[in-house]
């Protein structure tokens, strides 16, 4: 049996396209640190890092047949981490464009007809209701964060837990809410336009 640790990234990179899951996972293991270093001191999100790192090895994956370079794996999967982090602050501006567009309406509007302010109450209401849907101590952790404008460090304090667990849970919360709501935003972008 050959031993993977021992070998070049290159002829790592040849028996990948192979298929040879142990050349992978030599790679995993091998790059995986320094590309989440990397990303993490661009991003400082934890669990945003661990998304897009994964998502890397999987595309490397996904890729091995054809689109893998024969040198510089290094270069390569910096590259790669650098393109998805690229990608992701473009996503992040375009959705802040965007929340900014509808908070600029709304402020602007205060002679809104009454059915846009039936339909903002109404939405209000569901986005409260979507919040208290939410698992109880998530739900706390939410509240405090966004509605109260407390830190993470501040509440962990308060509640006795650690920074990560806050992070974590806020984190989460954000994700169901951005589910539960996505399809409600677009319509309601459609609609005050």
């Amino acid at each position: 049996m050959q031993n993977y640790s021992t070998l070049p990234d290159n002829e790592l990179l040849q028996l990948l396209k192979q298929s040879d899951q142990a050349a992978y996972s030599e790679i995993y293991h091998r790059h995986f640190y320094l590309t989440y270093i990397y990303a993490y001191k661009k991003l400082r999100d934890e669990e945003q890092v661990k998304d897009i790192v994964q998502d890397l090895f999987t595309s490397l994956w996904i890729k091995r047949e054809f689109e893998l370079p024969t040198t510089n794996l290094p270069g390569y999967l910096f590259t790669a981490v650098r393109n998805k982090l690229f990608d992701l602050f473009a996503h992040e501006q375009v959705k802040t464009k965007h929340l900014d567009s509808l908070q600029e309406y709304l402020s602007k509007s205060t002679s809104a007809p009454t059915d846009h302010r039936v339909r903002e109450k109404e939405l209000n209401a569901y986005i409260e209701k979507q919040i208290q849907a939410l698992p109880p101590k998530m739900r706390r952790i939410f509240e405090l964060s966004r509605k109260e404008q407390l830190s993470y460090q501040e509440i962990a304090q308060q509640l006795d837990i650690s920074e990560n667990n806050v992070s974590k849970q806020v984190n989460n919360a954000l994700r169901i809410l951005r589910t539960k709501l996505g399809f409600i935003t677009i319509i309601l972008m459609s609609v005050l336009r």
